[in-house]
């Protein structure tokens, strides 16, 4: 990890423990106010235990022009970014997609669409719907393998982040503890509960907290209903395509839906933000995982929707391009945040257990 980065953290740590103002902004700073002396890893602990809400920023009265110069949501969302790329598996990938994250991604959706526009071109015997265009067993050939590896990609680099850390065994309680938080979102509300300041100075808000629960618990749901479409043609001999009022489409379709509205927001957002208060240098990664997110979303929706027409065989192939990019750039997106989030909530837990 970069030094300057971590000495610049640490200066400010120390400032924010001797001044403690924000004690009940979020999980933060009970952390830092924990600790006499910063260590790389609890430094890297704090910055992923922070939401960038910049309540903090807002109400500090050490930010310039005072020659203390604090900022600490950007020192936290530097430090947590270059960690990220320090532990992700394999590392040079995520720091270029941070640079170019549109391209990358724009590349990545054409490159696999034409693979698999090419694919279809040997259309399979049998098969109804997206497997008279592409059949199952070359769907599970393809997307298994990409499955497999944001999980084994992620699973090392979070080992290397608990190690960093100083992370020790989990129990059901540290578990517990930050499944709640993470479901509900909580350090997104602010200490006080009216919200965070990411938008406006003056103004405090839930909305950046309620998009990313749209986006959240869409992405469950399309993956629940990814997984119960793979329980009816594995178990109950069901084959697709389904009807609207089965569980692939009662699931599928809504989380569409939040996905695509928790997205805009988020872009909303993010375009009206000050990026002085967080890492700018890698805003257009962010903004690329959130454009690959929605047009994931976008195209799976207009798949179920078109799906009966002649657009289904260019539909198909840009949704599972999309759909396969997705995959295999989320350990180098911010899509690995959520991973990293959790696991920063899993070691507060154990924190305020040993407390």
């Amino acid at each position: 990890m970069q030094t300057d980065l971590l000495e610049e953290a640490r200066r400010q740590a120390q400032i924010c423990n001797a001044c403690r103002y924000c004690e009940g902004y979020c999980a933060v700073f009970p952390a830092l106010q924990q600790e006499r002396a910063f260590s790389d890893g609890t430094l890297t602990q704090l910055a992923n235990l922070c939401h960038n809400c910049r309540g903090c920023y807002y109400a500090c009265q050490y930010t310039a022009p005072h020659e203390f110069d604090v900022n600490i949501p950007k020192a936290l969302a530097e430090v947590r970014q270059d960690s990220w790329e320090a532990f992700a598996w394999p590392g040079n990938i995520a720091s270029l997609f941070q640079k170019s994250g549109v391209l990358i991604a724009l590349a990545t959706i054409a490159g696999f669409a034409i693979l698999f526009l090419v694919i279809s071109t040997f259309r399979p015997s049998g098969g109804q719907g997206f497997y008279a265009v592409l059949s199952h067993s070359a769907m599970v050939t393809i997307f298994l393998p990409a499955f497999l590896y944001p999980i084994v990609s992620l699973w090392i680099s979070l080992r290397r982040y608990w190690h960093e850390t100083g992370g020790s065994r989990v129990t059901l309680s540290n578990l517990a503890d930050a499944f709640g938080s993470a479901a509900r979102l909580k350090n997104l509300s602010g200490g006080h509960g009216d919200g965070c300041n990411f938008e406006d100075e003056d103004r405090y808000s839930n909305a950046r907290r309620f998009a990313h629960q749209a986006v959240m618990y869409g992405f469950l749901l399309c993956f629940a209903s990814t997984c119960s479409g793979t329980i009816l043609y594995y178990f109950l001999d069901s084959p697709g395509p389904y009807p609207f009022w089965s569980v692939p489409k009662l699931l599928g379709v809504p989380g569409g839906l939040l996905i695509l509205a928790g997205g805009a927001e988020l872009i909303r957002l993010k375009l009206k933000a000050d990026k002085g208060l967080g890492a700018a240098e890698v805003w257009g990664g962010e903004m690329g995982f959130v454009l690959l997110l929605l047009f994931v979303a976008l195209t799976g929706l207009a798949l179920y929707l078109l799906g009966g027409t002649v657009a289904l065989p260019l539909l198909l192939a840009v949704h599972l391009g999309s759909v396969l990019a997705f995959f295999l750039l989320t350990p180098y997106t911010k899509m690995a945040h959520g991973f990293y989030r959790l696991a920063a909530l899993v070691r507060d837990a154990q924190r305020k257990g040993a407390s």
